[in-house]
């Protein structure tokens, strides 16, 4: 299967309309992003607290789609911020803030997702059952797509998360998750092949 947009999967591809505005506006985001940075980085309580407002929401359903726990993605996304923040003096304000912050998010997903399957494993085996999950927060994506995600490995759960939550491409997730290429392009091929096996062709509508 292409690693392309399947159509029932995401929301609909951006249309070409508008390309100058949506530049100019990207460029201005990237130059207020830049000032928050350095000013965060001199010590700014006010430009750390707007910059966790732009990118909490972001992390945390990032988060969520690689754990698939609400309270587990709320945690995960603190702890990045804070990790991020306790890196934020080395951090090269010429590069763009969201991609790093992403990665801190993901990659501490990815661990405790590990973690978790590891432990259900134990508790199952024990018989101990699990809490019910507390509310899911909103997402553009359906209620079938999000459980077949579910049947994903959190690693393809992160380039999905990406790829389609963030309209990243390829070589910037490899670039966000210091990722060979071809291993990221490897890992989308797989989670969407399986989950067409999961949704089925129909609902996926094929690739685009």
């Amino acid at each position: 299967m292409s690693e392309d947009r399947p159509a029932a999967l995401l929301p609909a591809a951006r249309g070409g309309s508008g390309l100058l505005a949506r530049v100019a506006g990207g460029e201005a985001r990237a130059r207020r992003e830049r000032r928050l940075v350095r000013d965060a980085q001199r010590g700014s309580a006010e430009a750390v607290e707007e910059l966790f407002r732009r990118e909490w929401p972001r992390a945390y359903r990032a988060a969520y789609l690689v754990v698939h726990d609400a309270a587990a993605a709320e945690d995960i996304a603190q702890e990045a911020f804070l990790a991020a923040l306790r890196a934020l003096d080395r951090f090269d304000r010429r590069r763009p803030f969201g991609p790093w912050m992403h990665r801190i998010v993901v990659n501490r997903a990815i661990d405790v997702a590990r973690a978790r399957a590891l432990r259900r494993e134990v508790d199952a085996a024990a018989g101990v059952t699990e809490e019910a999950p507390p509310d899911e927060p909103s997402l553009p994506f359906s209620d079938q797509v999000l459980e077949a995600l579910r049947e994903l490995g959190p690693e393809q759960r992160a380039v999905v998360a990406l790829r389609y939550l963030f309209d990243y491409t390829p070589g910037e997730i490899a670039r966000a998750l210091e990722l060979p290429r071809g291993t990221v392009n490897s890992r989308l091929r797989r989670a969407l092949d399986r989950l067409a096996e999961v949704l089925g062709a129909e609902h996926l509508g094929g690739p685009r």
